[in-house]
């Protein structure tokens, strides 16, 4: 008994603890995934937003830089051409107004230097370089480049390789000729103080990195190492296509990234550069908040399962110390012991049920005698009316006339009753049908029996008693009838029914007795079509269809 019980006590807990870890584990990946979902959404937002406004940042610096050049060529250098310590003056006033411009001179319209900031390049020809050549033309804005005649002269303390944005614009006389060339090189490294400016309020975010990709995808501003190499990923593609928003994707290096893009397509008179800004952030470091959140859904989920198995186990416990009681009681009753009963537990209906049905299942068969005639009268009895049934009313006819003597037979049907039910219901109509049993049963003698056939069908026999008369069956019949008569109250209403009666006679109509029922059957039905509520003994010239 003890393995059972605790084989018992350890499936519940088992399960009970399989459940519990089983709503853990589907709690926690639908929490994992869910907020996954969120932070995904999130974040590539923020990363699309964070791309758009350092676009938007570079150009608006783009146009500035070239609008405060073009007004500088337009206002301040024509008028002191001729005076080379004066533009100098100038230069250098303006290079220290606006830092960014690491070098400026202006050019004549042979392509030599006239002044410079500082004197670097003071009478160098450079009329090669892209930055005059353009800017006989028009304003001009070049796209970054390394620096070729200034990498040596310029001060470097970083010691990384120096790269430049060009920007120049004629300086044209009262009648709109080129008389000089206004040549800048404004320092790359303003971009990275824009990029630093928009990753310091985003400094609590791992890995975030901000890349400025030029038009041929080629790497302008990125990471250590990554500057001049190449591209290629959907997210360029996206924003060379104008367009602004947030992907995952992988990268060349192998990981995936939740990458924001956005494209910069210039600022008014700044047509831009084709320059595409890309933001990114490694996929797993955007995911921890909701990786720590399932490890700690799946913690509780664990301390759960141990908590609840404990329980199960002790709930377990209480269920099976009484199984162990039955078990225990049954075995003694099974090697003889009379003396010991089954016990009655109280608390879960199940165990008050298998202990009551045990109890009076031990009972009975202790006491079988008793338990057989309970089940036999039973099997006997209508339930409803508790007369006897059909079945018993067949088995004490054939008793009754098996030998010599005599018997009377009624066959009794109510009338009005089908309306009773139809219109109060099956409750009303049972009521009807105990209270009319109990008035039957009431208008019989002792050994006389009336049974239920079924429905609202009721029959008799009276069997003949030897030196006494036999009963007059027309007054019985007047009887039965004024007592079904009789209102019946159900629930404050007053119903009526009332009664059809067929009488035959054993051996008086024939010999058989199956013959005698039918006549009394036939009778009853005479009854019915001539009015109901009356009695009709049978008789020969009653027809045989009647």
């Amino acid at each position: 008994m003890a393995g059972r019980e605790r084989g018992l006590r350890t499936t519940v807990a088992l399960t009970s603890a399989a459940l519990v870890l089983g709503v853990s584990i589907v709690l926690a990946l639908l929490t994992g995934l869910r907020s996954r979902e969120r932070i995904e959404n999130e974040i590539g937002r923020s990363l699309s937003e964070v791309a758009s406004q350092m676009a938007d940042k570079l150009d608006n610096s783009m146009w500035a830089r070239s609008s405060e050049v073009g007004m500088l060529a337009k206002l301040g250098v024509a008028p002191i051409l001729n005076d080379p310590p004066a533009m100098r003056r100038l230069l250098d006033d303006f290079q220290a107004t606006f830092p960014t411009m690491s070098w400026m001179g202006i050019v004549d319209p042979k392509g030599k230097v006239l002044a410079a900031t500082e004197g670097i390049l003071d009478g160098v020809d450079i009329s090669a370089r892209p930055v005059y050549r353009n800017g006989l033309d028009g304003l001009f804005v070049g796209d970054v480049h390394d620096a070729v005649l200034l990498a040596k002269l310029l001060p470097n303390p970083t010691g990384e390789a120096m790269k430049f944005v060009d920007i120049s614009v004629p300086v044209r006389d009262q009648w709109g000729d080129v008389i000089a060339v206004l040549a800048t090189h404004l320092s790359w490294a303003w971009v990275n103080e824009v990029r630093q400016s928009m990753l310091e309020p985003m400094k609590d975010r791992a890995e975030l990195e901000l890349f400025v990709v030029a038009a041929d995808r080629t790497i302008l501003l990125g990471p250590r190492g990554m500057a001049g190499s190449r591209l290629d990923i959907d997210a360029v593609e996206r924003a060379q296509a104008k367009g602004q928003g947030w992907t995952v994707e992988n990268w060349p290096d192998g990981r995936r990234y939740l990458t924001g893009y956005a494209f910069g397509d210039g600022y008014r008179t700044y047509n831009g550069l084709g320059w595409s800004v890309i933001a990114r952030q490694p996929l797993d470091i955007a995911y921890a908040p909701a990786t720590a959140q399932t490890v700690e859904t799946a913690l509780a989920g664990g301390a759960m399962v141990v908590l609840f198995g404990a329980l199960a186990w002790l709930a377990a416990g209480r269920i099976t110390r009484p199984l162990r009681q039955i078990a225990e009681a049954a075995d003694r009753i099974r090697a003889g012991d009379q003396s010991t009963a089954m016990p009655v537990f109280g608390g879960s209906r199940e165990i008050t049920t298998l202990s009551a049905t045990l109890h009076d299942l031990i009972d009975g068969l202790v006491h079988r005698d008793a338990a057989l005639l309970r089940l036999e009268d039973i099997a006997y009895q209508d339930r409803l009316t508790a007369l006897p049934n059909r079945r018993y009313f067949e088995q004490y006819v054939e008793a009754s006339t098996s030998g010599k003597g005599s018997a009377t037979f009624l066959y009794i049907d109510l009338d009005g009753f089908k309306p009773v039910n139809d219109r109060l219901g099956h409750d009303v109509g049972d009521a009807v049908l105990r209270q009319v049993g109990g008035r039957l049963a009431a208008c019989f003698r002792g050994d006389d029996v009336v049974a239920r056939l079924g429905g609202d069908e009721f029959a008799a026999v009276l069997p003949g008693r030897e030196g006494t008369p036999r009963p007059d069956a027309a007054e019985l019949a007047e009887r039965i009838i004024a007592a079904i008569n009789e209102p019946v109250i159900v629930k404050g209403e007053a119903v009526s029914v009332g009664c059809s009666i067929g009488i035959a006679m054993w051996p008086d109509d024939a010999a058989d007795v199956p013959k005698v029922l039918k006549f009394a059957d036939q009778a009853l039905y005479r009854a019915k079509r001539e009015g109901r509520n009356r009695a009709i003994r049978w008789t020969a010239e009653l027809p045989a269809d009647a």
